[in-house]
């Protein structure tokens, strides 16, 4: 079955469900499933929320259990609620509290009206020890789970949060699991921010503040904005670009852009990039690859942030994003900017720093790309700063074959893949790593072995890109004959080996070999293919075992 992708803007149909594995798989932005991840994407629930979900569709009565699992989840929930009144009070509080008037004075001034601490749910906390402790009612140990309170040096519940203004941050589904706090000018506390600590329910290097409210905008659009602090997502929202998030006190790490890969392919950076250095430029580069996603880098101008800008040039934000620069061409635009070409000399060491930050790219033909870019502006042939980029680089020129011959196998590798789904029963004994001559694919082969070619646990045995490979193979619609094409596959693999050891002088060896080539013949007699193959998938695996 093929329709509209539910999950992002689309035309033509790229969702896929394959009725025989109950799997979906879009391949336009990716995601992929069984129904529980649909309903819980879908829906906004966790796991056993999805469960409840189709149970009560389908009229079958749950039964729980009293096991650990089970008292794990209670407690989550018992956590999130008892956030939800956090939210509510300290909201509250900032609204109608005498002592929040310095608050709202603050917020009007920064520009957020009450309807946007209304829309966002700000809050107040008072300078009070242990007033939200006293008022919420709850046991210190709590308090404590959530990150609310704690018992001071006197043995007294104190609340974690003291005049501050309160931003609550949310789960991607609604949920509150954190605050960030933020000081008032003129306090003499010298952390400007303080964020709850890790939780049960919350996890800073997988949560993004504003995703709750930005994800209908960002599928829309194809594109997330990553802010530093949730004042500037808060001012994109009020400028009309509600596709903005934050990290909540980290840096953007791998989690956060696997994260953000369900929702959109773009990620728009809106912070000082360049600051990040080098280790994290590395970084960015090796996530496009694996995620196959655009980093792109929105300029502001010098010491302006999108708060501040939200209130004294709003239009600015979506042309600052609509003008955003890959990351690399951001980098490099950087270090032209602050070097001279006025001198011999000056061009030759802006050319250095130029490539220097080239060469970070893993991309061959990208580096070259930016060396015609540099070459333009310094003035020195292309060819030898693309030359001065090979000899310095980390990654060095990838010799990549033009024939057809590794396409065609990858392509038999993937329907074998997608065969050990379908058919795990017939075609499992006919194969083994030494098969897949692709290094992704056989990381998704031994995921899927490891499974004995059970979709779900294959997906979660596998690395990221082997992943992306299984999720693609369960929803394919081969038809084919199993066992033959595990044959043709080892027929190849086999082939390939016997290349290799056309040196061979050893009598014994060559005999070997040739016994080899002989039963490559037998695969195709119907009485005499099956023990052809097991002999050969024996000499396979022993040569191939010699190699390690």
């Amino acid at each position: 079955w093929v329709g509209l992708c539910p999950f992002h803007a689309e035309k033509s149909g790229s969702f896929n469900v394959r009725e025989e594995t109950r799997r979906y798989k879009c391949f336009g932005c990716g995601a992929s499933g069984d129904v529980f991840k649909f309903i819980q994407e879908i829906e906004h629930l966790d796991f056993v929320g999805a469960i409840e979900h189709i149970a009560g569709k389908a009229g079958y009565q749950l039964t729980y259990t009293t096991g650990g699992q089970s008292k794990d989840r209670q407690r989550s929930k018992q956590l999130t609620e008892i956030m939800s009144q956090a939210v509510d009070w300290y909201h509250n509080r900032l609204l109608t509290a005498p002592d929040a008037r310095v608050a709202r004075d603050y917020l009007r001034e920064r520009g957020l009206s009450g309807d946007v601490a209304r829309e966002f749910k700000l809050g107040w906390a008072p300078d009070d020890w242990d007033a939200l402790s006293r008022d919420l009612g709850v046991s210190i140990d709590l308090l404590r789970e959530t990150g609310l309170g704690f018992i001071n040096k006197r043995g007294k519940a104190q609340d974690s949060f003291r005049a501050r203004v309160m931003f609550p941050i949310f789960r991607d589904s609604g949920e509150p699991v954190a605050f960030g706090g933020r000081i008032l000018p003129g306090s003499k506390d010298p952390a400007k921010y303080k964020n709850s600590p890790e939780t049960a329910i919350y996890a800073k290097s997988k949560t993004l503040y504003g995703l709750n409210w930005a994800k209908a905008e960002i599928v829309t659009a194809d594109e997330v904005i990553v802010c530093e602090g949730y004042t500037d997502v808060i001012g994109f929202h009020r400028s009309g670009v509600r596709r903005a998030v934050a990290t909540c006190g980290t840096a953007l790490t791998e989690d956060h852009v696997r994260l953000l890969k369900r929702f959109a392919k773009k990620v728009v950076l809106a912070f000082d990039a360049d600051s990040a250095g080098q280790g994290a430029a590395a970084r960015f580069y090796e996530w496009e690859q694996r995620y196959k996603v655009e980093v792109g880098v929105a300029h502001f101008p010098q010491g302006k942030d999108p708060g501040d800008l939200a209130n004294t040039d709003p239009d600015s934000l979506a042309k600052a994003v609509a003008s955003a620069q890959p990351f690399l061409g951001f980098r490099l635009q950087r270090v032209l900017d602050a070097g001279s070409v006025a001198s011999p000399e000056a061009r030759s060491r802006t050319a250095e720093q130029a490539m220097s930050v080239i060469n970070e790219h893993p991309d061959t033909n990208v580096r070259k790309i930016y060396a015609g870019q540099v070459a333009t502006h310094v003035g020195i042939p292309v060819v030898d700063l693309v030359k001065l980029a090979e000899r310095r680089t980390r990654n060095p020129t990838v010799s990549i074959s033009t024939t057809p011959t590794n396409r065609l196998s990858e392509s038999a590798e993937f329907v074998v893949l997608a065969l050990m789904f379908s058919h795990w029963d017939e075609i499992a004994d006919w194969l083994s790593e030494a098969l897949f001559l692709d290094d992704v694919n056989r990381r998704a082969y031994i995921a899927a072995g490891n499974a004995f070619g059970d979709v779900a646990k294959s997906l979660e045995l596998a690395d990221p890109e082997a992943r992306e490979v299984l999720e693609r193979a369960a929803v394919a619609d081969v038809e084919s004959q199993p066992v033959r094409e595990a044959w043709n596959l080892l027929a190849a693999a086999v082939r390939r080996e016997l290349s290799h050891r056309v040196t061979v002088s050893d009598p014994e060896q060559i005999q070997i070999d040739r016994a080899a080539r002989l039963l490559l013949e037998q695969l195709d007699v119907p009485n005499m293919a099956e023990s052809a193959a097991e002999q050969l998938l024996s000499w396979l695996n022993i040569r191939v075992g010699e190699h390690e």
